[in-house]
């Protein structure tokens, strides 16, 4: 058990170079590689979140050179929830991807190697190794997004590569500063130095705090600094889009949190509450942003993208307010969101598969064509906006609870102005699939007769011409379609278990927020 945190992140690297090699002898074997090493990583990551769930936290120090020197892992209850999030997405969207694409040997690679990264940021004790786990993300997650056929897939993964390099060396430049102030690069350790040994509001303290918090903000999308995302979720293959929808942003805002309790802690902001003041009022102002954005929206994947820069602002701003109740909320919005927004992105790649459609406008009349998809959709969407007893209301709650505890007004009225937004973007789709006429033969767009040529990219909100359109998948198949039912229920059903895993919760947090 003691090697658990380490082969986490080593099982799915050394999977991904056997699932390149055998993929050159048989394109499916490398599939069949892939499965088996994602279900090999969530048996390991559920044996490691029944294990610390109870209080106890598991540390592994790599090549036995002890911490603060060498580098540790780390697993504490906070950390073991995303850990399975990430297993237990990615087995999943690898189900998903079987029948959707794409099938590419070298695209199961990268997936590997996208999960280890993911595994390794939840996981890793050390604010260097984080930086290196956030590359391998970054470089891994560039590639799948390049890895759809057009023309547009290529350009949303070069500002992708761009904005996201931007963010991983603003990072890096935080933990210089924090380095020659502390002299160590291990998470408790520096802890236990600032404060005690280096002033919080000394100038390099607030300097790296600023840098480190910007450039994990790049990576998690917060507004303003979302310009990468929209494009790179609109334009990668489906399976891809849910895949990145629901777990790179969340990692990195699950990082966000972690630097904030775990190496700058409660006393930081107790110290500089301008700080503070800063980081929840951005989030705040991204919440509002994403969901007006999203609004104005008339294609379904940019619609979801700009929806997660509104809902990972919630969560940022639940993570710098730092009570219990507070990062109670934030991390169940966490993982209720990457369920419900990577169950989204498959239902409307099924729904681009089965009928074409891409575009609100084109979803009229879907429940009486694909029922069971308009059903998946629809719940998913209610369940985003926060109607209970999805998992959505129940992070919702307890973060406004926070919000009023700490009298944090602010917030409390950024969450009911979000709420009202969300549905308003959801409503339109709702009221498209349910109440509007089902399109005439003659109004379809015609099935496309040959292979979709590459096309210039417009960088808008407009709607792009069919040659300009990822590839969809093949077809629908019922497992499909099972599929995505199964996530709707999942994320209804994660809303009656929250309260008590809320509580599973308490019992690692108070040593987390404890001065």
């Amino acid at each position: 058990m003691s090697d658990v945190p380490a082969l986490l992140v080593a099982v799915p690297i050394l999977a991904g170079v056997v699932a390149l090699l055998v993929g050159q002898w048989r394109a499916r074997a490398a599939w069949a590689v892939a499965a088996l090493a994602s279900a090999v990583q969530v048996g390991m990551a559920g044996l490691l979140a029944a294990r610390v769930l109870g209080g106890e936290t598991v540390s592994y120090e790599v090549g036995n050179f002890p911490a603060p020197y060498g580098i540790e892992l780390v697993v504490d209850g906070l950390s073991a929830s995303v850990v399975l999030l990430v297993a237990v997405v990615a087995f999943g969207v690898l189900l998903y991807s079987r029948v959707a694409g794409p099938r590419e040997p070298s695209f199961h690679a990268q997936y590997l190697l996208l999960v280890a990264g993911l595994s390794g940021m939840s996981v890793t004790g050390d604010v260097f190794n984080l930086y290196v786990f956030l590359e391998i993300t970054g470089l891994a997650a560039y590639a799948l997004v390049a890895s759809g056929e057009s023309g547009r897939a290529a350009v949303g993964a070069l500002k992708y590569l761009l904005v996201g390099t931007v963010g991983a060396s603003l990072y890096l430049l935080g933990v210089g500063y924090a380095f020659i102030v502390t002299g160590t690069l291990n998470m408790a350790d520096m802890a236990a130095k600032l404060g005690a040994e280096v002033a919080y509001t000394h100038p390099a303290v607030l300097t790296a705090f600023a840098l480190i918090v910007t450039g994990l903000a790049v990576k998690s999308a917060v507004f303003p600094l979302h310009t990468w995302q929209p494009e790179a979720y609109a334009s990668a293959p489906d399976s891809v889009s849910a895949f990145i929808s629901a777990l790179v942003s969340t990692v990195s805002a699950y990082a966000i949190a972690r630097m904030i309790v775990s190496v700058f802690t409660v006393e930081f902001f107790r110290a500089n509450p301008v700080a503070q003041d800063l980081v929840v009022g951005i989030a705040g102002l991204s919440v509002v942003a994403g969901s007006v954005l999203a609004v104005t929206q008339t294609e379904v994947k940019r619609m979801l993208a700009y929806s997660s820069v509104s809902q990972f602002g919630l969560v940022v701003a639940a993570f710098a307010i730092a009570t219990e109740t507070a990062v109670t909320g934030g991390t169940i919005h966490l993982i209720g969101h990457a369920v419900m927004k990577g169950g989204l992105f498959l239902a409307v790649g099924a729904v681009a598969a089965a009928t074409g459609a891409r575009y609100v406008s084109e979803y009229r009349g879907l429940a009486s064509r694909r029922p069971f998809l308009a059903g998946a959709v629809a719940v998913l969407a209610l369940a985003m906006v926060g109607v209970p007893p999805a998992v959505g209301f129940v992070g919702k709650w307890y973060i406004a609870l926070a919000a009023v505890e700490s009298e944090s007004w602010f917030i409390a009225v950024v969450i009911l102005s979000s709420t009202l937004l969300t549905l308003a973007y959801f409503a339109r789709l709702v009221e498209r699939m349910y109440f509007a006429s089902a399109p005439t033969a003659a109004a379809e767009p015609a099935e496309p007769t040959g292979p979709v040529p590459d096309a210039a990219v417009a960088d808008g909100s407009g709607e792009a011409a069919a040659s300009e359109r990822p590839g969809t998948p093949d077809r629908v198949t019922p497992g499909v379609v099972t599929l995505v039912i199964g996530v709707a229920v999942l994320a209804v059903a994660l809303g009656f278990v929250a309260t008590e895993f809320a509580q599973l919760l308490q019992q690692t947090l108070p040593e987390l927020l404890s001065p």
